[in-house]
């Protein structure tokens, strides 16, 4: 009799979607040609109640406060967007683009760690050696890190469950399998299978574990809606390959706010910490030159000043082209509607390109009046006063919004020594304290007007 044919599935790598035959689009996330045909192997029965005896349930008030302790990794800026620290049992998400610093960060967080006990790294991608290799280079001597090159899950599973180290490293969650699953390591089933694993493992034996994920051509790590509601935060690693400063953020977070960012610059000697991005972000700005504004954006608890740059040139086709970086492009494309509306200036022969100096990506609405400053001052080839930094939402109308938190944006601004800020009327009602001039403004002509750049 021949040995029955193993069952397989088509399932989606983008959102874990099974379905029995191949279709170009995913029904559930629509997603183009993301079907991969693997082999559907049924877990054993009986592998969860057998592997460790039940718990026992305990009232909430009895619960110790040691379980809510911190345990900080000696990198200020990773521990501001883990919310404080690392939490034990927690099970973590690194995700970036390669090569961006996601190993160099865990593996010198690693080095920290390791005065509070064994710390573990599993790396399935390098060898042991070109591991040392990298430790060396950042002045690691690796001494309290304990180092294994594997990819078989039981094998990192066991390991973790023996040595109890203080911190483990998945590097990456990718090149791990698992011998219930049929199909190939990193595919949707063994994320998926194996995440969860470790999430058993991190939360059984109390055991703080970062998972390193590769991220798809979209941006986003592979497997997304798979692995995000599995693990407590996942946090992300943005900048420039070939730019020295990196970003990271939180897109989720069960343990503190995901508005927290970390700023850092890629070195010989691994990832430094930034302790003044924002003057960091304006030592190079050039005075003098049309389009360039400072706005003070808020990251979480931190304020940024970020300089917002614009140029504006008479476009060659028939149709003007808008391209905008780390500013979101839509946004950029209503702000220009309300400058032709609310402001008489057309941009409808030019094309317009926006740049956020420093590779940060704000989303924040109080930037839009420096933004639309800024294009307003490229347009007519005249320098906004440098000395002022632009605050506040711009409705539909025209009208300028007020802005939470302004009084922690302007001590920022006249720290790095501002002189005037223009900010909206409704918010500098209630500001004092401050020695900078504060200009409120009541909608956008009134902005342009006090910004410098308005016609003679």
């Amino acid at each position: 009799m021949p040995p029955a044919k193993p069952k397989t599935a088509f399932v989606c790598q983008q959102c874990g979607f099974q379905s029995p035959k191949w279709a170009g689009r995913c029904p559930s996330c629509e997603g183009w040609n993301s079907f991969v045909e693997e082999r559907v192997v049924a877990p054993p029965k009986g592998r969860a109640g057998a592997a460790r005896a039940p718990r026992v349930a305990i009232p909430l008030d009895q619960v110790p406060m040691s379980a809510e302790d911190r345990i900080p990794t000696g990198i200020a800026e990773f521990d501001r967007v883990l919310g404080g620290g690392m939490v034990r049992g927690s099970l973590v998400l690194l995700g970036g683009d390669p090569g961006i610093g996601k190993s160099s960060l865990l593996m010198q967080a690693s080095a920290r760690l390791r005065e509070r006990g064994t710390v573990l790294y599993v790396s399935g991608e390098e060898s042991a050696v070109q591991v040392k290799l990298r430790a060396r280079r950042f002045g690691i001597d690796g001494a309290g890190i304990s180092l294994l090159a594997e990819t078989d899950l039981a094998t990192v599973m066991e390991t973790i469950r023996q040595t109890r180290p203080a911190l483990a490293v998945i590097d990456s969650i990718q090149t791990m399998s698992s011998d219930a699953i049929g199909s190939a390591a990193g595919g949707v089933s063994q994320l998926r299978e194996c995440t969860a694993r470790l999430l058993e493992v991190a939360k059984g034996d109390d055991v703080p574990i970062f998972l390193i994920g590769h991220v798809t051509k979209e941006g986003a790590v592979a497997g997304p809606r798979v692995l995000e509601h599995i693990v407590d935060a996942v946090l992300y690693l943005e900048g420039e390959r070939f730019h020295s400063f990196r970003i990271l953020r939180a897109t989720k977070n069960r343990f503190g706010s995901t508005d927290e960012v970390g700023v850092f610059e890629m070195s010989d000697a691994g990832l430094r910490e930034v302790a003044d991005p924002s003057g960091v972000f304006l030592e190079e700005r050039g005075r003098g030159v049309s389009g360039s504004v400072v706005v003070p954006t808020l990251e979480g608890t931190r304020p940024l000043l970020v300089e917002v740059q614009a140029l504006v040139t008479p476009t060659s086709f028939g149709l003007p082209r808008r391209t905008a970086n780390g500013a979101d492009l839509q946004r950029v494309v209503l702000l220009l509607a309300v400058l032709a509306k609310r402001a008489g200036l057309s941009l409808g022969q030019h094309d317009v390109y926006v740049n956020l100096v420093g590779g940060l990506r704000v989303r924040e609405p109080a930037t839009d009046l420096g933004l639309a400053v800024a294009v307003a001052s490229a347009l007519r080839d005249r320098p906004a006063d440098p000395r002022a930094v632009f605050l506040g939402e711009l409705g539909l109308g025209g009208e300028v919004r007020r802005v939470q938190r302004l009084a922690a944006r302007l001590r920022e601004a006249e720290r790095l020594g501002f002189e005037r800020a223009i900010v909206p009327a409704a918010s500098a009602r209630d500001l004092d304290g401050t020695s900078l001039e504060v200009v409120p403004v009541r909608d956008l002509r009134e902005a342009i007007a006090r910004s410098g750049i308005a016609d003679q």
